[in-house]
């Protein structure tokens, strides 16, 4: 089994589609109307502007002219809740099934928390937009930005035992852009305990199905990569544990400096 889906061949990401419990992911254009069903929502503006409409009130997310150009706009929805979008934005609706239903939350730009994470050529940005701390059930939602030539996600972890504080158990997807079509990176997903090691090469639009396993991703020299992360889980925590084997790198980055290039994006 592969846990990639290629840009053109996947509509969305369901709970069922993937064979876990509580996450979905969706990209939607343009105008329309949906609900939310069993499931809290994040709509994360990739590009353009919109209005959103739902019980009454209406939100204005945007301008955003893409991923690389600005930081993001978002709006939690609660679950069993209709809503309308009107506009020209492209969506990320990432999702989580819940239990309660809590109340809506416009996520500004200068909400989000950006982190620089690494050092050296295993820089990256993480813009956090659903945190821990949100008030969220299960859903949890960040964006990474990662310089050409650099690693992302290394050393690999894993969050796939229920061990805390130290590792949770966290269903994840990627979802990947680039700024030009030719551009790509590489993501190695591996589990000794399930039998898989599996190396991709990612392109603009696709999705990678992260339901257990050790995963990295490095970008390709001369573009920069950007991945939009959706995750559930049942503790409101981001906890992850190294690949014991690779763990002492991050020992090594004591007299590296950031690199420069990051933020990418403020």
């Amino acid at each position: 089994m592969s846990y990639l889906r290629r840009a053109g061949e996947w509509e969305q990401v369901t709970p069922e589609s993937a064979g876990w419990r509580l996450l979905s992911f969706g990209v939607r254009s343009g105008s329309f109307s949906s609900e939310t069903g069993d499931g809290e929502i994040a709509l994360v503006v990739l590009g353009g502007r919109c209005r959103v409409e739902a019980e009454g009130q209406t939100w204005e997310l945007g301008d955003r002219a893409s991923v690389f150009e600005g930081m993001p706009w978002a709006l939690y929805l609660p679950r069993d809740t209709a809503y309308r979008i009107e506009g020209d934005a492209e969506i990320g609706i990432c999702g989580a099934r819940c239990e309660r239903r809590r109340e809506p939350v416009l996520v500004r730009p200068e909400d989000v928390e950006i982190e620089v994470r690494g050092a050296g050529n295993a820089t990256r940005q993480i813009n956090h937009i659903v945190k821990p701390e949100f008030p969220a059930e299960h859903l949890l939602v960040v964006e990474v930005f990662t310089p050409a030539g650099n690693w992302s996600s290394y050393p690999p972890h894993k969050h796939d035992e229920d061990n805390p504080p130290g590792e949770v158990v966290l269903e994840e997807t990627y979802y990947y852009r680039t700024a030009k079509p030719e551009a790509f990176a590489v993501q190695r997903l591996y589990s000794p305990s399930h039998g898989v090691d599996e190396t991709v090469t990612v392109r603009d639009g696709d999705v990678m199905l992260v339901p257990f396993g050790y995963h990295t991703t490095a970008a390709a020299h001369g573009y920069d990569l950007y991945y939009l992360n959706a995750l559930a889980g049942e503790r409101r925590s981001m906890a992850a544990a190294d690949d014991p084997s690779l763990a002492w790198i991050r020992g090594a980055w004591t007299d590296l400096e950031p690199d420069p290039r990051v933020p990418l994006v403020r």
